[in-house]
């Protein structure tokens, strides 16, 4: 992984949804959306409904959720959505 990347990890209870390198993450937080990119500081989150965005290769993907929680540390990204 470059210091350009976060490992992405999506998980619900069921299934492991996604889990790969990106460069960036959109993420429905319950204040509000916020952008996650290498180096972000550490943090954990509670989720609203929304859309999680993510970039891979220059390509956006995106996920529906009902809520969740998302923690990041050390440019790893884990959400276990709902």
């Amino acid at each position: 992984m470059k210091n350009s990347e976060l490992q992405l990890n999506i998980i619900s209870a069921e299934k492991k949804i996604f889990s790969g390198t990106v460069t960036s993450v959109i993420i429905p937080g319950i204040s509000g959306k916020f952008g996650v990119y290498p180096d972000h500081a550490p943090l954990i989150s509670p989720l609203k409904e929304g859309v999680i965005v993510y970039t891979v290769n220059g390509n956006e993907e995106s996920v529906d959720v009902n809520g969740g929680i998302a923690e990041v540390m050390q440019n790893v990204v884990t959400i276990c959505v709902a």
